[in-house]
């Protein structure tokens, strides 16, 4: 969609993803339908809030996210996403910091 304006890979073969996170699948936080239905509309109203749309193909029940590189192609971080949670962007902001003082 026009959120994401710059390259991103996208691993189609699940092969980092694979490496990385080791097929995670989405779990049941809890069994109360209450907690579960207040969770998902702070999640709707926070992806509505940025423009993002649910990704409604593919796999639905496998959990992703990020792994930062070093200019080599060397993975040196990777962060699991958490179902419904926001990422920490001040961690990730850290990690992508230290991969750039090292390359200096």
């Amino acid at each position: 969609n026009d959120y994401f304006t710059f390259p991103l890979f996208k691993d189609e073969g699940l092969v980092l993803y694979n490496d990385f996170f080791g097929k995670r699948k989405i779990a049941l936080t809890t069994y109360n339908p209450f907690k579960l239905y207040r969770g998902y509309t702070e999640m709707t109203k926070r992806l509505n809030g940025k423009s993002l749309d649910g990704n409604m193909t593919g796999e639905g029940m496998i959990q992703g996210g990020i792994v930062i590189f070093d200019n080599q192609g060397n993975a040196r971080y990777a962060y699991e996403e958490i179902i419904g949670d926001e990422l920490v962007i001040d961690d990730i902001v850290a990690a992508l910091e230290d991969v750039a003082n090292d390359e200096n």
